[in-house]
């Protein structure tokens, strides 16, 4: 019998918040509006690869608060960390992944987030009393 090693993608997405209770989106080419993330490069910590993603699709330097959980997508061997941020630098930029971005109150934000699971992952990260979780779909 043969060993295959396992292939997984592994990523790290932020939801950001400032100081008017304003969530942190942009609306990707392929998936509409959604926190920012992506894949963990080989060599860097999930909490890395969250502030750089952010960065590099917004504009925006972030603080990371905590780590609030797992969203296994186990068909397709993907774990997505979530991270809570705070916005403590930068200026809001499009990018190549980012066709617009902003900050917009939490509610009409999470109206605008209609990817898969991307509105639930929001709404853990924000509920504390469930962290960390840990969600397979």
């Amino acid at each position: 019998m043969n060993f295959v090693t396992p292939k997984h993608i592994v990523s790290a997405a932020t939801v950001v918040m400032n100081e008017r209770q304003e969530i942190l989106l942009l609306k990707g080419p392929k998936r509409g509006w959604e926190m920012p993330g992506g894949q963990v490069e080989e060599g860097e910590s999930l909490k890395e690869a969250a502030i750089r993603e952010t960065m590099e699709e917004t504009g925006i330097e972030v603080e990371i608060l905590t780590f609030c959980g797992i969203f296994q997508n186990v068909q397709r061997s993907i774990c997505n960390t979530l991270f809570l941020a705070k916005p403590v630098g930068g200026k809001l930029t499009t990018s190549s992944e980012s066709l617009e971005v902003g900050f917009f109150p939490l509610e009409e934000g999470l109206e605008m987030v209609k990817w898969s699971n991307f509105r639930q992952r929001i709404e853990h990260c924000l509920n504390e009393a469930c962290h960390p979780f840990y969600i397979e779909f």
